[in-house]
Order: structure tokens, then C-alpha cells, then sequence
């Protein structure tokens, strides 16, 4: 090798271990966003949480589910809607139902203004779309909200609020909405179209502050915080006081996700948010990803970030050390030692 070509192979090593550290050290000139792409297509590294997580590879196309378990359903999750409902659903908030009990969905990829549908072929499959035939609506939702959309393939589709109306393959039956925030696309309806877990949120806010969703003062809501747990010491939470995870099969640098398809369904990617409205951690650890699906995810000291489908309220840490393998996280970015406060992390 000649001279040239050494330093020329050299100069690469060193932009790389370049680009690492300034992902991993805060270094402001190099993370200045901290808005990164993943390295390569972003297959996982390994299997996932349990049997069968993290065995794909992704899906560009946002509904971010396998398909798997879809046919026993399909008969059901095809069929009309019949009498609207609303359905308090834990840690999502009062959520529209069909007849039977099933969660609806709204997709963020599709449109109300004008309503258009954006989830065909294979999405369609995982995300069956509710036939506009046959849909009233019972107390606690406006009739005049109900419309419907023409679909690709022809068909019509009942739109809420303008926003086209699916169901969940997923979902077994009453109660459940395992869809919620799959791909961090899909979301449980609210009565009004808007997002169900948004409106919980702004319950949550409005309680603790302005009806505008303030605090008292007039300052911003923290979209990211620090509370103080009496096991795992300062860890991070997001707007709702929601425990955030990281998953030692992700890799902070080069960016990978270990975590897709069915583990989606129980470690729900945390949504980016704006780094004015951070308190408690040094904003430079504060960052996005972009998911295999399009969407952004939070990152940690470059590490996405999670929320955990066990945690029900609040407060709550049933996520932490499952599997040996998903952590808090720590005002400093680090991932909260198994034992819990006291140890370094990583």
C-alpha cells in the first residue's frame, strides 16, 4: 500500500471514530441536531424482548405489524362497525369502539382535510379498514362527525372527524388496543378524530396547570423531565410522567433498532420532542431517529428511547430490567444499573 492510500485509509478510520464520539459525548459541533439516520436498513441486532421480537426487518410502510394472527380475525375486523361507543381504555384514555368492542385507529400517514386513505395492500391487511355501511353513533359522539371515504380498491370507508376509521389485526377483542402507537403512526380514536392518548395527556396537564395545556404561570408543559423514583433514583419520563426505556439489542452508534415489528406491540417508540421544553437533563444528550417506518423517535445520549405497555400509570417502572435487557434511563443518559440507583450504567 502506498503512501496516499495509507493516509487516505487512515483519514477514514479517524472520520469515523469521529462522527462515534460526537454521538456519544455530547459534543455539541458534531451532535448539533442529534437527528440521525440508522446505519444501514437497520436490521436488528439479535432476537428481541421474547420469542419472535425483533425478527424482521421493518416495514416502510408505517403500520409497522407483521400480520401475524390477522386471518382468525379478518372475518370480524372486516365487518361493519355498527353502533359507535366510547370505552375507557387504561393508560390510553376513552377510546371509540364498533359494536362489538373493538378499539378504532386513526393512521397518521392518511389525511382528514381532505379525507384520504394512505394504508393499501399489505397495511390494509394488518389494519383492516371499517366499511362506512351500517355506523351510527351512540351518547358521547356526534353523529354529524360520521362520513366516509372513497378507498383505492373502490370501497368506502367511515371516516371520523374526516379521519379514516381502522381496526387492529391484533387486537383479541373488547378492551385491548395493542395498536395504539404501533409504528408511532397509529393511534386509539377519541371521540372528537383527535388522538386518544393526546387527549389523556392534556387531561393530565390541564389538572396540574392552564386548560390551554400550560402550567400555572403560563410556562410550557416539559415534554421531557426528571422524576425521582424511590428504587431506580432520577430517571427520565416523558410529558405524562411515563417511565422511558432503553433496550441493550438497539446500538446508540452505528444507529440500529433491535427492537421491531412485534415487540412494537409492548415497547412503544417515544415520541421526539422539542428540546425547549426538556428539564433536569443537558439538552445536548436530547436527540431523534428516524425509524424504519418514517417516523421519529427519541433519542438518548443517541440511544431511542421507549415506553413500556406494562407500565399502566404514572410513575410506574415494571419495565425496567426485563428480560435482562430494557433500562430506565437516567437524568445523565445513562441506562439505570439492574439493581437500580447506584451503579454507573452504560
Amino acid at each position: 500500500m502506498d503512501s496516499r492510500r495509507r493516509a487516505m485509509t487512515a483519514g477514514s478510520v479517524i472520520a469515523v471514530l469521529m462522527l462515534a464520539a460526537g454521538c456519544g459525548s455530547g459534543d455539541d459541533t458534531a451532535r448539533k441536531a442529534n437527528n440521525v439516520k440508522p446505519a444501514s436498513d437497520s436490521k436488528p441486532i439479535g432476537s428481541g424482548y421474547d420469542s419472535g421480537y425483533g425478527s424482521g426487518s421493518g416495514s416502510g410502510s408505517g403500520y409497522g405489524a407483521d400480520g401475524a394472527g390477522s386471518t382468525a380475525a379478518a372475518g370480524a375486523a372486516n365487518g361493519p362497525a355498527g353502533q359507535l361507543a366510547v370505552r375507557d381504555i387504561a393508560n390510553v384514555g376513552g377510546v371509540v369502539t364498533d359494536s362489538s368492542g373493538a378499539t378504532l385507529y386513526r393512521f397518521d400517514k392518511d389525511t382528514a382535510k381532505p379525507p384520504a386513505s394512505n394504508c393499501n395492500a399489505d397495511c390494509a391487511t394488518a389494519w383492516p379498514a371499517v366499511p362506512a355501511e351500517d355506523a351510527s353513533a351512540a351518547a358521547g359522539i356526534d353523529p354529524a362527525l360520521l362520513g366516509a371515504v372513497a378507498r383505492a380498491d373502490g370501497t368506502r370507508q367511515l371516516t371520523l372527524a374526516g379521519w379514516p376509521v381502522y381496526r387492529y389485526a391484533k387486537d383479541g377483542g373488547p378492551g385491548e388496543a395493542k395498536g395504539e402507537g404501533v409504528g408511532g403512526t397509529w393511534h386509539a380514536l377519541a371521540p372528537d378524530g383527535k388522538k386518544a392518548v393526546d387527549e389523556k395527556g392534556a387531561e393530565k396537564t390541564e389538572g396540574a396547570g392552564g386548560a390551554d395545556g400550560t402550567e400555572k404561570g403560563g410556562k410550557s408543559a416539559e415534554e421531557l423531565s426528571v422524576a425521582a423514583d424511590a428504587k431506580l433514583g432520577k430517571i427520565l419520563v416523558d410529558g405524562q410522567g411515563r417511565t422511558l426505556y432503553r433496550f441493550d439489542k438497539d446500538s446508540a452508534w452505528p444507529m440500529k433498532f433491535g427492537c421491531l415489528d412485534a415487540c412494537l406491540d409492548t415497547w412503544k417508540p417515544a415520541a421526539a420532542v422539542d428540546k425547549e421544553k426538556v428539564a433536569g437533563i443537558n439538552a445536548k444528550l436530547v436527540g431523534s431517529v428516524k425509524r424504519p417506518d418514517g417516523t421519529e423517535q427519541l433519542t438518548i445520549d443517541c440511544w431511542p428511547v421507549y415506553l413500556f405497555t406494562g407500565d399502566t400509570a404514572p410513575g410506574q417502572t415494571n419495565g425496567h430490567n426485563k428480560q435482562g435487557l430494557w433500562f430506565a434511563v437516567t437524568d445523565a443518559g445513562k441506562k439505570v444499573p439492574a439493581a437500580g440507583a447506584g451503579g454507573t450504567g452504560g
